[in-house]
């Protein structure tokens, strides 16, 4: 992959963090993925990390397998319900290994991981970095939710551990509730959860801005003198009549 000139900005700005925690909200086609794996990439060729794992919808593992290895040369494996019956039968018999620590890059539906039976086993062998993905599906719901409760308080535990690197992806970090928006904020930095975003002042949004990173198609179109041919939405009505027989 040639990454473009603004999909290094996420890289950059994670090498100024330690941990790297980030919020990554471009918009849908601008790159998250690519983002996100540039850091990931490049935290293993330092050396300052062997094992990471994606966390998304189990529609999108696949997805997520391929673009490893097509543009980062990283063969990871996919966990979900499916699969793991096999990749366990891998796993030496005996040894101190699951299957979420024998893998060194693992691409795990966030569903079945957040499972009761599969949690604390994921929780124990959890990578020094996790990436997750539409990560606005696992914000602290404001009503009943039973399934994202589940999901946020994965995340949330995920979090605890002050030295896990965490990369948040998603191009609707605000649905317009102010508390989930803020629970994923303090996934970060537990303080950023008790922000108030109307009331902020100059030294709070540095430092928010730090760790999060939003921006639009029209801004990257032109940047840096690099122009990127982002597709045109071409709104159109067009009319059409059923037959009797459809």
């Amino acid at each position: 992959v040639r990454p473009r000139p603004y999909q290094f900005v996420p890289l950059l700005m994670a090498l100024r963090l330690n941990p790297i925690r980030m919020l990554i909200a471009d918009d849908v086609g601008v790159g998250k993925t690519v983002e996100a794996l540039l850091i990931a990439r490049e935290l293993v060729d330092r050396k300052e990390i062997s094992r990471f794992c994606i966390l998304c919808p189990p529609y999108l593992c696949d997805q997520w397998q391929k673009e490893l290895a097509d543009k980062f040369h990283i063969d990871a494996v996919v966990i979900r319900a499916g699969t793991v019956g096999k990749l366990e039968r891998e796993v030496p018999v005996g040894g101190t290994h699951s299957v979420f620590s024998y893998y060194p890059f693992i691409i795990a539906s966030i569903d079945y991981i957040k499972s009761e039976r599969h949690r604390e086993t994921f929780l124990k062998d959890c990578p020094p970095l996790v990436i997750v993905d539409e990560a606005h599906g696992a914000a602290k719901p404001s009503g009943p939710g039973h399934m994202q409760q589940q999901r946020y308080e994965l995340l949330r535990r995920i979090a605890a551990n002050q030295e896990r690197h965490l990369l948040l992806l998603t191009a609707t970090p605000h649905s317009g509730v102010e508390e989930s928006f803020l629970s994923l904020l303090g996934l970060l930095k537990p303080k950023f959860s008790e922000m108030d975003l109307y009331k902020t002042g100059d030294e709070e949004r540095s430092e928010l801005a730090m760790h999060f990173v939003q921006r639009r198609r029209a801004d990257l179109k032109n940047w840096l003198d690099e122009v990127t041919p982002f597709p045109d939405r071409i709104p159109e009505e067009v009319l059409y009549s059923l037959s009797p027989e459809y």
